[in-house]
């Protein structure tokens, strides 16, 4: 697939979204890590997926901390990843290509090493002084409020210079940016212009409800179950209900600020990582809302072990109840989160068969979707040692969390490469073993691949109006079977998903006498009358007539 891309203002609006994790996609200097050129080498694979845009997780300069979600530089790109040159060139490659791109600003926070920082803690009264979060002692030299660090430990950092704690929600070498600072949010925008003004197509916003903390500091109180001992986590930030150091209202009027700016360029788009708990999709429903705020949003919701009709459901439901006339991208994988074929494979069970069975469900929800670079391929959750771990959230947490190196190793693009075709190099984490039968080139040419599922997939959902940008209506039905209906057009298709490993039986809506089965229906039968028979673990999508 290569064209001009459309510029139509609503291009987003039910689009397939590639997230590229840049370091691990493709090394082109041989140094191990993945850059910029590797990705415009491998463009086309994407291309072919049927995607119509990729997000690229951050290249900026940065210190790597944070594998770089610990900007130094939000206008320049680390010569680990090449080039201001380099990025023009990817985007210029893209646009011929027919894809767009989006790429990760992360607003909320910045390196310790940024030149802003840097003058921020220097004094109490230079001209950026104001720009984080700084914050007095308790009077027993305790921190302001009781505040987690998602990452492990207080939230609040002691500056011997300044002799005041600033904020950090994750590393202490991530401080976080006082929004409340009108310069602040300015200077921000201007690096959002910076980056629209060379052919950015969109923007995912990093934490987007982390960026307004609470101005009083207050303590958060804890969750209820919590307090009754019904919880087991392994981190203790899940204790708390994190009402004050993040979600505040003040942050609607920013995300307004950032809409009107991607507005005056046309045809942009955002979407933003809402990390919310339970009140996510209300959330959800408050950024994206009215037109005026982000365009769409995606929550953890789908992000976790829970696999399962009536959780699907809850989710869709839950949504379309808060959120009337906003928009969610779903995703089952990213580089925060266990691979979905590895949480979601039963003991015993077959992950080929879940990662079929989960981008059809994907492609058939409501919203647009986003794909994690090698969930094409099948790929699981790399198992790695601990002394391979770059990931500080892991190493923090090791051996009750992993932490994110096993969903962040290289594509495996050559089966026989020393290296999988990613790098002449040492990779900067170690190929999987099991990810080499799983190669591009190997599945490339089979068309009864994983890869080629996806490619089918997708090429199929493009062609029905119903299940890019349709209604959704769930049905009631009985087990662990999720039925429901997307409309559009004209076009009214029925969507089953049979989450047990035994075959169930499923009637068709009333009034229906006739189904036509799309390009991948699945594996179904009419054996009834009236009903479908659906094979454990399968799905069914037929055109009601």
């Amino acid at each position: 697939m290569t064209g001009k891309v459309s510029m139509g203002d609503d291009w987003w609006r039910g689009c397939v979204i590639y997230q590229v994790y840049p370091r691990s996609y493709q090394d082109s200097t041989g140094d191990g890590s993945g850059d910029l050129a590797g990705i415009t080498r491998r463009l086309p694979h994407i291309a072919s997926l049927g995607a119509d845009a990729v997000w690229l997780s951050p290249f900026f300069k940065s210190p790597m901390a944070d594998m770089g979600y610990d900007v130094s530089d939000y206008c320049d790109v680390d010569p680990m990843f090449g080039s201001l040159a380099d990025f023009d060139a990817l985007v210029a490659e893209a646009h011929r290509l027919g894809l767009r791109i989006i790429i990760d600003q992360v607003l909320s926070h910045s390196s310790d090493k940024h030149p802003w920082f840097v003058e921020s803690r220097a004094s109490r009264d230079n001209p950026r002084a104001d720009w984080y979060v700084w914050a007095e002692p308790k009077p027993d030299g305790t921190a302001p409020s009781n505040w987690l660090s998602i990452f492990g430990g207080p939230a609040w950092e002691w500056d011997s210079t300044r002799r005041q704690y600033y904020l950090h929600n994750f590393l202490a070498s991530q401080p976080d940016l006082n929004f409340h600072n009108p310069d602040v949010q300015d200077a921000l925008l201007e690096t959002v212009r910076f980056w629209l003004d060379r052919g950015v197509d969109g923007f995912r916003l990093d934490t987007v409800n982390f960026y307004v903390h609470d101005r009083w500091l207050r303590d958060n109180p804890p969750l209820e179950k919590s307090v009754s001992g019904e919880i087991e986590e392994k981190n203790p930030y899940e204790y708390q209900d994190h009402l004050f150091d993040k979600t505040r209202p003040e942050n609607i009027g920013f995300l307004k600020r950032f809409r009107a700016l991607l507005d005056e360029y046309g045809a942009r788009s955002s979407v933003g990582e809402v990390g919310d708990g339970a009140r996510s999709l209300q959330t959800v429903a408050a950024y994206t809302s009215g037109g005026d705020k982000l365009h769409m949003c995606y929550t953890f919701d789908l992000l976790g072990p829970a696999f399962s009709a009536e959780h699907v459901r809850k989710c869709v439901d839950d949504f379309e109840a808060a959120v009337a006339d906003g928009w969610v991208c779903w995703a089952f994988s990213n580089h925060d989160v266990i691979r979905h074929v590895t949480r979601w494979t039963r003991p015993g069970g077959d992950p080929e068969r879940v990662a079929r069975f989960s981008i059809a469900l994907l492609a058939c929800l409501r919203g647009s979707i986003c794909l994690y670079q090698g969930e094409e391929l099948g790929f699981g959750e790399a198992d790695l040692a601990f002394e391979d771990l770059r990931d500080p959230y892991g190493i923090r947490f090791w051996p009750g969390y992993k932490g994110r190196d096993g969903c962040r190793t290289p594509m495996v693009w050559e089966a026989q490469s020393e290296q999988g075709g990613f790098t002449d190099g040492k990779p900067w984490l170690p190929i999987a073993d099991e990810h080499r039968a799983l190669a591009v080139d190997r599945q490339q040419a089979d068309a009864r691949s994983v890869l080629a599922h996806y490619r089918a997939v997708l090429e199929a959902r493009r062609r029905h109006p119903a299940l890019v940008a349709g209604t959704i209506k769930i049905l009631a039905a009985e087990g662990d079977v999720l039925t429901f209906e997307r409309e559009a057009k004209g076009e009214r298709l029925l969507c089953v998903f049979n989450f047990s490993d035994a075959a169930a039986d499923v009637p068709l809506p009333a009034g229906v006498r006739k189904i036509e089965p799309l390009e991948f229906a699945g594996t179904a039968g009419l054996f009834a009358p009236g009903t479908l028979q659906v094979p454990g673990l399968a799905y069914f999508i037929g055109r009601l007539i």
